[in-house]
């Protein structure tokens, strides 16, 4: 399998400071401050950035879940929300699911779920999170 990597450089103290942030494929990169972290500032942080992964490794993997039970999905959208607290802590993820997924029962959408929600290499990653919440929604 291959490796990942991702860069940041930051520059001076932290609130007077800045960053940018730059995925190995150069596909994204950004600035990030302590007002873009902290605050409601302009700029990216590690918290968006680990939303986003969080919520492509989860789709991915319910997608698997799906096709390895013989169902074909048409379309699975997740926004996860990762709480920042005190500390500075992680202190919750949300994942907010809606799928589209012709033939499968509600009961049976759910089981698969919650095995990605506990099984995506990433919810593993981020198993110290004291709370990874998930409300799935099959549509049609």
């Amino acid at each position: 399998m291959p490796a990942r990597r991702s860069e940041a450089v930051w520059t001076g103290t932290l609130k007077e400071g800045a960053g940018r942030l730059r995925l190995g494929s150069g596909l994204c990169e950004g600035a990030y401050s302590f007002s873009s972290r902290f605050e409601e500032g302009a700029g990216t942080n590690p918290e968006e950035l680990i939303a986003a992964a969080h919520a492509g490794c989860f789709s991915m993997f319910l997608s698997a879940l799906l096709t390895e039970k013989g169902y074909a999905p048409e379309r699975i959208a997740t926004t996860a929300v990762v709480h920042l607290g005190a500390g500075p802590a992680i202190t919750g993820i949300d994942l907010e699911c809606e799928a589209i997924v012709p033939g499968v029962g509600e009961a049976e959408f759910q089981a698969l779920a919650a095995e990605a929600k506990a099984k995506c290499p990433v919810s593993k990653a981020l198993a110290a999170v004291p709370g990874i919440r998930l409300t799935a929604r099959l549509l049609g």
